[in-house]
């Protein structure tokens, strides 16, 4: 962007009053009405910008409840805009107006261009946060842009997949297809990309439900990382809530980019494949008070972020931050919360998304500065004729020690369960207590069961866009995160993962075949066990970020999805849409109801077994050893727990799962009893135990070290 002077285009057009309502900008063939809440100020200001840079300032004379407004004749949509706001400069109490810094419209359902990363964006003077600075900063920030709503959905329909039945894929929009060749240059990292028919019959063969989009809000990249030559890829930096960012349209920035956001929910939809949206509600793009004053600092600083008390009772200058980020926006203030749900209504009625993933829901559950399950903002969801019918995932945590949360998020909240991603890891390393093992794998009942909630509450994961992927996990004992700048100390080290021998990438054989067989033990594990799975895209086939496990600035090769068949890890995939094609096609593997451990009907087999090694039943002393590295899972199909829909009982096959974590074969007796899958091998990470071999009662099964074994009973039921 380059830097533009103020310059008025002869006398304005006299505005109208308008009205309080709705927020932001409304655009009719009759009028434009704008409202915006500043209810400290002296004086707001609509600045209205042409084609060639040139401002046009409207001083709103209306003033309700906290709320200006006016309405404008001839404004068309495109028409981009900012306000200017002028008050006292108080920043110790929270007032930092600055009629000098043009600010974006919380409300604008677009905005066009980007931030310079120049002293101009500041509200207050480098090294003197006290002082307000005098420069203008139109020249060195966005524009909100007026959109006109109207759109054909034609018949879209939420495809409102059951819990059970869902099985996630988090993505980032412009790395799954950045890099993709059968999709046309100009459409790659675009919302019009990730509609194209390359992308939607990809995740549709593979078993995809939902995607789970990395944040699409309109974000901007930090200073400091701009300062460094990179940007904020993964987009956790909001600072526009109803705008779908516009670095993402092959559409331009004026609008455009709305229509193909809704054009790329429509072909999904088509697909039977929901939207979900990662949200980042808990903190903006304005960082801590000494931070760019782009939005809701210049607006009501005092009202939309937390801020420390001071010794005396009263407020100081500096935020109250359990983000990490800077700041942490306050959800029981009325106006923030209000925008907070009228976003998320938005979203869901006007973009038809089906769900939200809550970054740090944590910091967003707090009444003053303590967790609190009947905040405002809990309550007001809950309660919500449109929230609460949608799909809604927590972050259960945020920075702070008593902001971790997994497992007390209440009904109906589902969570990303990191208890499930650690156990999984640690297991396949040799390193988890088998007891911990099966509670995963059976959905994480110690955390779900005691509350009225399901497994299906338990979103399970192993790798998310935070942390290695999976074929890094295998590859890597240890993070290699020089690329961001920040001397690999950024990242976490507790990766629990393990290279097998070699760091990084090598042309051992033998390793990289060990290496391949972990990668599609994680994955046949995550898509069988009870919960809801979270593949993190290209995971699936052997997708590698060179050991990177923090890639939030690595907008390049890095981060984005590599389509050639070259380097990828075909074998994993094909295990991992068999695993998901087998969780499809039998409700036995995603069971609504907690297993039990007794039969579902008089005389029928226990829902649920563990099976030793041995060949018998898990004993109280086996789930303290140690040394155990194997367990057998039957899962009973005859029948099923859960009625059908009319009441009638439903009859599955039953399987018998063996996850064999030792180093070396395990001989698996298989005595005839009601638990023993007489039946065929229908996924196998064994090259030894092909799919298709038949298991017989009386024999003996033989996993191979490090494998993933299923058996399907064919056996007829009574």
């Amino acid at each position: 962007m380059t830097p533009v002077t103020w310059q008025a285009l002869g006398e304005a057009v006299p505005i109208w009053p308008g009205r309080e309502w709705p927020l932001g900008a409304t655009w009719s063939p009759d009028s434009t009405n704008f409202a915006v809440y500043a209810p400290y100020a002296s004086s707001v200001e609509l600045c209205l910008f042409d084609d060639a840079g040139r401002e046009t300032r409207h001083r709103l004379t209306e003033h309700t409840l906290g709320i200006w407004h006016g309405a404008l004749p001839d404004v068309v949509p495109g028409q981009r805009y900012g306000f200017r706001v002028d008050g006292p400069w108080d920043p110790k109490n929270g007032l930092r107006f600055n009629p000098h810094k043009l600010l974006l419209d919380p409300y604008a359902l677009a905005t066009s261009g980007t931030i310079i990363a120049e002293q101009p964006i500041y509200g207050s003077r480098e090294g003197d946060p006290a002082v307000r600075d005098d420069t203008d900063s139109s020249g060195y920030t966005a524009r909100s842009v007026v959109v006109d709503r109207a759109f054909d959905w034609e018949d879209d329909r939420p495809p409102a997949t059951r819990w059970r039945d869902t099985v996630i894929y988090e993505l980032h929009v412009k790395g799954f297809t950045k890099l993709h060749d059968r999709i046309p240059e100009h459409l790659r990292g675009t919302y019009a990309g990730l509609a194209h028919p390359a992308v939607t019959s990809y995740l549709r063969d593979l078993g995809v439900t939902a995607v789970e989009l990395l944040p699409v809000q309109q974000f901007f990249s930090e200073p400091a990382l701009l300062e460094r030559g990179l940007t904020n890829y993964w987009g956790y930096n909001t600072i526009s809530y109803f705008a779908p960012d516009a670095t993402y349209s092959s559409s331009g920035d004026r609008g455009g980019q709305v229509a193909e956001f809704k054009q790329m929910v429509k072909a999904l939809h088509r697909e039977g494949i929901e939207v979900i949206l990662d949200v980042v509600y808990n903190h903006t793009a304005e960082a801590g008070p000494e931070g760019p004053t782009l939005s809701f600092r210049g607006l009501d600083d005092r009202g939309f972020y937390k801020r420390v008390v001071a010794a005396d009772g009263g407020f100081d200058d500096r935020y109250w931050d359990v983000t990490g980020c800077g700041n942490t926006v306050n959800a029981w203030n009325p106006l923030a919360l209000r925008l907070i749900l009228d976003s998320l209504r938005y979203w869901v009625t006007e973009m038809h998304v089906d769900g939200f993933r809550f970054d740090l829901m944590s910091a967003l559950t707090r009444t003053g500065y303590d967790v609190d399950f009947d905040c405002a903002l809990l309550i007001a969801i809950g309660q919500d004729p449109i929230l609460r019918h949608v799909k809604l995932i927590a972050e259960p945590w945020d920075v702070s020690m008593e902001g971790y949360l997994v497992g007390r998020m209440p009904p109906p909240w589902a969570e990303w369960n990191d208890k499930y991603r650690d156990t999984v890891r640690d297991f396949w390393r040799g390193r988890a207590p088998i007891r911990d093992v099966a509670t995963r794998l059976a959905g994480s009942s110690d955390l779900y069961a005691d509350d009225g909630r399901s497994a299906y509450n338990s979103i399970n994961f192993i790798t998310a866009h935070d942390g290695f992927t999976v074929r890094d996990l295998v590859s890597y004992d240890s993070k290699h995160n020089e690329a961001n700048g920040e001397r690999n100390r950024d990242g976490t080290d507790n990766n629990r993962s393990w290279n097998h021998g070699v760091e990084g990438e090598t042309d051992d054989a033998e390793i990289v075949a060990l290496r391949r067989r972990q990668a599609a033990n994680m994955m046949a594990t995550l898509c069988l066990s009870n919960g809801v799975p979270m593949l993190t895209a290209g995971d699936e086939r052997g997708r590698t970020q060179r050991g990177n496990n923090n890639a939030y600035c690595q907008d390049n090769e890095i981060s984005w999805m590599d389509w050639s068949a070259d380097d990828a890890w075909l074998d994993v995939y094909e295990v991992t849409k068999a695993a998901l094609r087998l969780r499809r096609e039998h409700p036995a593997l995603r069971q609504r109801h907690w297993f039990e451990g007794r039969p579902t009907i008089q005389g029928g087999p226990n829902d649920l077994a563990w099976l030793h090694p041995s060949g018998r039943l898990m004993r109280r002393d086996d789930w303290t050893d140690g040394g155990l590295r194997t367990i057998g899972m039957f899962v009973s199909g005859a029948p099923l727990r859960e009625p059908g829909p009319q009441g009638q009982q439903l009859i599955d096959s039953s399987f018998l799962l063996w996850f064999n974590a030792a180093d070396t074969a395990v001989d698996v007796p298989l005595p005839q009893n009601e638990w023993v899958c007489v039946g065929d091998v229908v996924l196998s990470t064994d090259p030894d135990v092909p799919e298709g071999a038949r298991v017989e009662a009386g024999t003996t099964l033989t996993l191979g070290p490090r494998t993933v074994v299923v058996v399907r009973s064919t056996q007829a039921v009574d």
